[in-house]
């Protein structure tokens, strides 16, 4: 058993409980989880979730600013009551959409062919789970309830590349990750308040 994917599955099932409750302590249990992912992923020459996990310990400290800031604005309006499970929402844009969908696309397509000069056993579908989780993770920490259907299709895929890898632990918190999606999806919904 390697000691890094055990603690990269441990710390990432708290994150992604904390997670869905939409709690700021999520954001600093991502740093270690990022950490620790990094170096599971570059052991194994999976360079774009290296890559990856390097952007989410960059958008931990991001999504702990915005939320915090989202917070305060809901707070300070006064029509607004405030519940203790309430969930902080922001409208995701036609615009923010089809941006996100134009970086995807020509992102998976770039990042594929510099994972193929890397030597990445597995190109296409390392790049995929790389692009579509940094426009996830973006669209987290905007508190976009929409991100959670990119990281159902994201969290699908890297359970299939980490169990193609012999990755069994990091398959393991993929897994999980995909269902506490799902679950993120309907929670945010049920206890979601727009703030605009």
């Amino acid at each position: 058993m390697d000691f890094m994917e055990i603690f990269t599955l441990v710390t990432g099932v708290i994150y992604i409980i904390l997670e869905i409750r939409q709690k700021n302590l999520m954001w600093a249990i991502g740093v270690l989880t990022s950490v620790a992912a990094m170096v599971v992923f570059f052991r194994q020459g999976l360079y774009a979730s290296f890559g990856l996990n390097t952007y989410y310990l960059v958008m931990s400290f991001i999504g702990l600013w915005q939320w915090n800031k989202d917070k305060r604005k809901l707070s300070s309006d006064s029509d607004k009551e405030i519940v203790a499970d309430e969930i902080h929402l922001n409208r995701l844009s036609v615009k923010t959409m089809a941006i996100s969908a134009a970086i995807t696309v020509a992102g998976i397509f770039a990042l594929s062919w510099l994972m193929k000069l890397l030597e990445n056993p597995m190109s296409w579908m390392d790049a995929s789970v790389a692009v579509l989780s940094a426009v996830a993770t973006w669209w987290l920490t905007k508190a976009y309830l929409e991100q959670w259907w990119i990281w159902i299709v994201a969290n699908i895929l890297s359970t299939l590349m980490c169990a193609l890898s012999g990755l069994w632990w990091m398959a393991a918190l993929y897994g999980a990750y995909t269902i506490s999606a799902v679950i993120g999806l309907v929670h945010w919904k049920r206890c979601g308040k727009y703030i605009s």
